[in-house]
């Protein structure tokens, strides 16, 4: 679902609460005249993980604490949506406040890619939600050197 264009009235939801993606979402709701919008917390958390991989120099969103490396290994696994891996969001009624781990590409500034992660998830979140992002807090936890990725061996065939 999304918001209509010029809706306006009153928001009413459920009490803000930390969102991780791997249990049942909580979900804003936005009442008006013309009806009811609700927003799970997972939407929010989709919405920031792909403006944070939009930026250059961002190499990876990493799953948060022992949990979401699981959680990650059985999105890989499984084919899962990986979209709000390493995002986790907090969504009250008018606002939203945004986590995330991540690792950033070798040689970039990396005060300057986490500000321009900021911008965007502040950005698309209100353009997308209406919610007020009060916060987007980013922990770098990694350096990707690009030399040292291995290049995908080719498979040899078991028989001719």
């Amino acid at each position: 679902m999304s918001q209509t264009a010029g809706s306006s009235g009153t928001s009413t939801g459920t009490p803000p609460g930390p969102a991780d993606t791997t249990r049942p979402a909580m979900a804003t709701q936005l009442i008006t005249e013309q009806g009811r919008t609700t927003i799970a917390d997972v939407v929010v958390a989709k919405i920031a993980g792909i403006a944070a991989r939009e930026v250059t120099g961002v190499h990876e969103l990493l799953a948060q604490g022992a949990g979401g490396t699981i959680a990650g290994l059985a999105q890989r696994v499984t084919g899962g949506d990986p979209r709000a891996q390493g995002v986790r969001v907090e969504v009250g009624e008018r606002e939203a406040a945004v986590d995330l781990k991540m690792t950033v590409d070798y040689g970039v500034s990396i005060h300057q890619v986490a500000d321009a992660v900021r911008q965007n998830i502040i950005n698309r979140v209100q353009a997308m939600t209406g919610l007020t992002v009060r916060e987007v807090n980013i922990a770098v936890d990694d350096l990707f050197f690009p030399e040292e990725a291995l290049p995908p061996q080719p498979v040899e065939p078991r028989v001719q």
